[in-house]
């Protein structure tokens, strides 16, 4: 199913996927997934978000709260075929998996694709599960804009959809009784085939806008120039600092100039921070002094934050417990990554091959994932993890061992034969 999905939205000179939402790729890749539901008798839905969803409804429990899995489609820039893709191919497999051992449902099974997780063309992450949440005002939503100045609800229309529509969507999300993700992890945690999450850490986006005042490169003094890039550049290293300082995470990824002439002294430089750690406290903490180095330099605004999320521990130990009556126990005793030198931020959040419930590993992890939105908002949620023995993430070099991904089916087919008992 991934070979299906290789040549959609794919760099031939990076060799990474680039997959905005609602861009040409998107749009292909959302085909796709009708087509698989379609060739699975499930019933199809869009919500008032774009979100998609695949139902097979049992005739005796129809209209009970579902048990869903999935994740999605769309990719940072250059990123990895494995980053949503998985999770979404594995939850198809799994119902066909369930079809072939003759499993009946008894409450309803659900296979979602949620639209713009990444973040990726408008910048806030989880677009689709925060809307459908509650946790993103719509208003905000569609005044959200691209690098090219459009708005999603421009985007959207374009797409034949109707931002008008953009909210809350209590009806669904009450269908929705328990969500489980399964995702390719994302540091080099895991030393078995396949894993369960533990926590999500804390994380946010904050836009830094240093002001300046553009000039000739070739004419102004350097002791009459207000060159924005300085302050810029004095705050990737003093985030960096902090970083080590406060034992997080801070990242910044993403830097537009105005009015970006290589022969003009920028008038102002606009740069994300992407900031995570083990606790709310550290990570606040980190931006504050960041945004305190620049003084009267520098705006800061929020565009996102995500509060650390602990996924219910009966719900992940019921759920580790179903991996370890069907994953081999032999597999999941297996050897860990064979690159050492491939380790991610994964890698110091836990003791790879650390022992959890049923003697499957539980891991945190510093990604967020539509999941954590969920739970957040009350839903049920759990995390399915496979192992990645490259320890690399939002990179083409991202990868899982095809076995480990069967290994994933498997153990989500069994989580959720056992969940969906009425």
């Amino acid at each position: 199913m991934l070979d299906a999905l290789a040549d959609i939205g794919r760099s031939a000179r990076t060799g990474g996927y680039r997959r905005d939402a609602w861009s040409p790729a998107d749009l292909e890749l959302r085909e796709w997934f009708r087509q698989e539901a379609g060739r699975r008798g499930l019933d199809l839905d869009e919500d008032r978000n774009g979100n998609l969803w695949a139902w097979w409804r049992p005739l005796r429990s129809p209209n009970l709260p579902g048990v869903v899995t999935g994740s999605h489609l769309d990719s940072v820039r250059d990123g990895g075929a494995f980053d949503g893709p998985l999770g979404v191919a594995s939850a198809f497999l799994a119902v066909d998996l369930l079809r072939e051992r003759g499993v009946e449902p008894e409450r309803p099974l659900g296979v979602v694709c949620f639209s713009d997780e990444e973040g990726a063309r408008f910048g806030v992450p989880c677009v689709g599960s925060r809307l459908l949440t509650g946790a993103l005002d719509p208003d905000r939503a569609r005044r959200l804009t691209d690098d090219e100045g459009d708005t999603l609800a421009e985007v959207l229309e374009r797409a034949g959809r109707r931002p008008g529509d953009l909210g809350a969507d209590p009806e669904t999300l009450a269908g929705v009784g328990v969500f489980v993700e399964l995702h390719i992890e994302q540091g080099r945690a895991l030393s078995e085939p396949v894993g369960v999450a533990e926590a999500i850490w804390p994380h946010g986006r904050w836009r830094f806008d240093f002001h300046g005042e553009a000039n000739h490169a070739g004419t102004t003094a350097l002791a009459d120039r207000d060159d924005p890039m300085l302050a810029y550049a004095r705050a990737v290293l003093a985030a960096r600092a902090a970083a080590e300082r406060h034992d997080a995470l801070a990242t910044f990824g993403k830097v537009r100039v105005e009015p970006g002439s290589a022969n003009a002294v920028p008038s102002r430089v606009t740069a994300w921070l992407d900031a995570r750690g083990a606790d709310e406290e550290r990570v606040r903490r980190l931006v504050a002094e960041l945004a305190a180095d620049g003084a009267e330099a520098v705006e800061v605004a929020c565009e996102s934050w995500t509060p650390e999320v602990v996924f219910d521990r009966s719900l992940r130990d019921r759920v580790a417990a179903a991996v370890a009556s069907t994953v081999d126990a032999a597999a999941l005793g297996s050897t860990g990554p064979a690159d050492p030198e491939a380790a991610g931020p994964g890698r110091s959040m836990s003791t790879a091959g650390c022992s959890g419930s049923a003697g499957v590993a539980a891991v945190p992890t510093g990604a967020g994932h539509d999941a954590g939105v969920l739970a957040v908002a009350g839903v049920p949620s759990a995390m399915l993890f496979v192992r990645n023995p490259t320890g690399v993430s939002h990179s083409p070099r991202e990868f899982a061992e095809s076995a480990d991904c069967h290994a994933g089916v498997v153990a989500l087919a069994a989580v959720l034969e056992d969940l969906c008992r009425a």
